[in-house]
């Protein structure tokens, strides 16, 4: 099904074969290639320095980042932005806050030149698909499943202050990423889904990090059987492989969608140049792929459809056991749906920028037909990606069809995909056409003794299990399942769109007042980093991967996003609840050192050493941190906090380690992190730290206090470019700009 060559190789005569890999500058004919060097303005293909063409934004992560530009001198929008509002649609949690962010939001695209989509339109990355993804374009989104790589699009998912950057007319500085050919042949099977190609990929790539940070370059005679739809379901999930982009191939069906979209005049063909050279390549003969499922807590944790139901029992039981060590719950259920040898689901949903195309949708009642649901614990929720796809499929009969089988439609929404929608009940097992099934990420709280279970598959199946009344079933166990079919296209109708959408790019209107709620806040002061470190840890976390999930939780504290000190009392709850009081017992005795070093709380609580130069802080440890959600917050919290530096054996994304950078905070890396035996409350003392910055040097020695032992210690900052180094100098990027 899929096979991987992981050594250079060049594409000639329509095969590849080992070829040694040349400098960046020489790296030329393949499709990221021409893309990147359109896009950077460095002069040098080893150092990359990157404009976009357009940039989008939802309503947890635009405040903050035009509240950023803004104190950096923000006068105008450079470039289109778009600014969605399909996270805090419901305005469910915390009175007036969620709609005083989108009211905001509206006043800020009319202040300086944007584009306002109101809540229930679109989700953001369904409205990028129809309104600006086009081959050769670049696109920065502030979520990190931002992916357009099937309309030829290379689209990255950032924190947000790599979009203040762009707002600020900066660049997004990396270097040159590995370009990794992904060659698809054959054609799926009926019932055989985009979701169920995806998990299969993410299932062969993610734990041994074979694409990580690279661009996954998708081409081979298998992509003219997919739909655009299918290429797109695809594409979005590659997020999950930890890789930095993706792009496609086009052909007539791309330039087809691009005209039913109104856009037809923005297509040009793409493809790899003979003798272009890749890293490596992966294969993927779409015929041999079965219906999947990802069991929890990760899109990689895959099997087939078929594997799990001959082992039901023992899966099982390893979800249990993984959530007892991960989140403390002993909660045996999950084998108690086993009935008869056969699995019983609680819920299903299909839904978001993955589940909600038109294609799947359509699909969907196609399988499940006039059956319906039934009246039992089984449930069945729709989210279309866009008011455009809910009106076509209101047209075609779709969603009638799917509301007399007992299905439930909801709004154009994000909520599934993050814990602010459907949640299950305590114990529940839910399977779900959408993006993750982190921990926490459909919106149970272990902390408070509540455990649900989110399983991934593609919404072929789910409807296959809904027509068999929540027993699992994967869809190609049913004799009459429709096959996809790669030259269908919706009928798109933008009227949604142009009735309510603001439509401000290029047009800002400086005399408009920015219109602030209660909750919408200024970041706080942050101070530039003093000469020597005496860092506190605050939280210790050795689990494999540590996801942005577990260091900001989503679902309700999203409407507190506008906050910053009120979202911070958040951080880590659910993963180390005793983290912000720690944080803040340091952050008290440091601020008392910057008005009163000699005062007899400071001296004792330092230990002998220079409270005139040494700064005081927290650390968080965790093995690999990062891995998951674009969402700033993750780091800014921790700043928030006190926080000075983070602590790992590698950074789960590159997305993550920017974000510790941009707000101000070391990456630290060591080799022996793990045999440490860092716990709360050692200290970690790092004298020098800010000479080391303002000159080149990537290891310092530090010293591991415990208790009565002194233990050396080498860190690393590896890469640390000369503006990260004066960003974290500066105390944070707001610093850096406004000096």
């Amino acid at each position: 099904m899929i096979k991987m060559q992981l050594e250079s190789v060049c594409w000639k005569g329509g095969a590849f074969s080992p070829a040694p890999l040349p400098a960046p500058a020489q790296r030329t004919g393949t499709m990221a290639y021409d893309i990147l060097a359109g896009h950077n303005t460095s002069g040098s293909m080893d150092h990359l320095k990157l404009r976009f063409d357009a940039m989008a934004s939802h309503d947890i992560t635009y405040v903050g980042i035009i509240q950023t530009a803004r104190a950096s001198g923000l006068k105008e929008f450079p470039l289109p932005y778009v600014l969605t509002n399909c996270h805090n649609s419901l305005c469910a949690v915390g009175g007036t806050i969620n709609e005083d962010d989108h009211v905001f939001g509206l006043s800020a695209a009319k202040k300086y030149g944007g584009e306002f989509v109101p809540a229930h339109q679109a989700v953001i990355h369904s409205y990028m698909r129809e309104r600006y993804a086009a081959p050769g374009r670049m696109i920065l989104g502030s979520d990190s499943h931002t992916r357009y790589g099937a309309y030829g699009t290379m689209a990255i998912g950032e924190g947000g202050p790599e979009l203040a950057r762009q707002l600020l007319c900066k660049t997004y500085d990396i270097a040159y990423p590995k370009v990794m050919a992904i060659y698809l042949t054959g054609a799926p099977r009926p019932g055989v889904g985009p979701q169920d190609v995806a998990l299969a990929l993410i299932g062969a790539t993610f734990k041994q990090g074979i694409v990580k940070n690279a661009v996954m370059e998708f081409f081979g005679p298998g992509v003219a059987n997919l739909s655009m739809d299918y290429r797109c379901g695809i594409d979005v999930m590659t997020t999950e492989t930890a890789c930095l982009s993706s792009v496609w191939a086009t052909d007539d069906l791309t330039r087809a969608a691009l005209t039913a979209l109104g856009r037809g005049e923005s297509y040009q063909p793409m493809a790899p140049a003979e003798g272009a050279v890749y890293d490596g390549v992966i294969t993927v003969d779409l015929s041999q792929v079965e219906p999947m499922i990802a069991l929890p807590f990760h899109p990689s944790n895959a099997y087939t459809i078929r594997y799990f139901k001959a082992h039901m029992a023992e899966l099982l039981h390893q979800v249990e056991a993984d959530a007892a060590e991960q989140l403390g719950i002993q909660n045996p259920c999950l084998t108690n749906k086993i009935r008869d040898g056969k699995f019983y689901v609680d819920q299903a949903v299909i839904a978001g920028c993955s589940g909600g195309t038109w294609q799947n949708l359509r699909r969907a009642a196609e399988i499940i037909g006039e059956t319906p649901v039934g009246s039992d614990a089984f449930w069945l929720s729709v989210y279309p990606g866009s008011q455009p796809i809910n009106l076509a499929l209101t047209r075609d009969g779709s969603l009638p069809a799917l509301m007399a089988a007992g299905a439930s439609v909801r709004s154009c929404f994000c909520g599934p995909c993050f814990g602010a929608g459907d949640v299950p009940a305590n114990g529940a097992f839910s399977i779900r056409h959408s993006t993750r099934n982190f921990p926490n990420r459909e919106g149970s709280k272990p902390g408070d003794g509540q455990i649900s279970y989110v399983a991934l598959m593609d919404a072929r199946s789910i409807a296959a299990t809904a027509r068999m009344g929540g027993v699992l079933t994967a869809a190609d166990e049913l004799p009459d399942v429709p096959a996809d079919r790669p030259e269908e296209q919706w009928a798109y109708d933008d009227a949604p769109y142009r009735a309510r959408v603001y439509f401000g790019v290029g047009h800002p209107k400086p005399e408009t007042e920015l219109v602030y709620g209660p909750n919408i806040a200024d970041w706080p002061e942050q101070i530039p980093l003093p000469e020597d470190l005496l860092l506190t840890v605050a939280s210790a976390i050795y689990d494999p991967v540590t996801t942005t999930d577990e260091l900001i939780p989503s679902g309700e504290t999203s409407s507190y996003r506008s906050n910053p000190i009120k979202l911070a009392s958040f951080a880590l709850s659910r993963k180390d609840p005793e983290y912000v009081r720690r944080a803040h017992e340091v952050q008290e005795v440091e601020s008392l050192r910057r008005t009163r070093p000699t005062a007899p709380a400071v001296t004792d609580f330092m230990a002998g050493y220079d409270p005139l130069r040494t700064g005081l802080g927290t650390l968080v440890m965790a093995l690999r941190p990062g891995d998951g959600s674009a969402r700033e917050q993750a780091a800014s919290c921790q700043r928030v906090l006190g926080g000075c530096a983070n602590l790992a054996q590698e950074y789960a994304t590159k997305r993550y380690r920017s974000n510790v950078v941009n707000w101000g905070m070391l990456p630290f890396v060591a080799d022996e992190v793990e045999t440490l035996g860092i716990h709360p409350g050692d200290r970690l003392y790092i004298p020098g730290i800010a000479s080391l910055l303002r000159g080149s040097g990537e290891e310092i020695h530090a010293t591991l206090i415990q208790e009565d032992q002194q233990v050396p210690v080498t860190l690393r900052l590896p890469g640390l470019t000369r503006e990260e180094r004066d960003i974290i100098l500066a105390g944070c990027l707001i610093n850096y700009y406004a000096h």
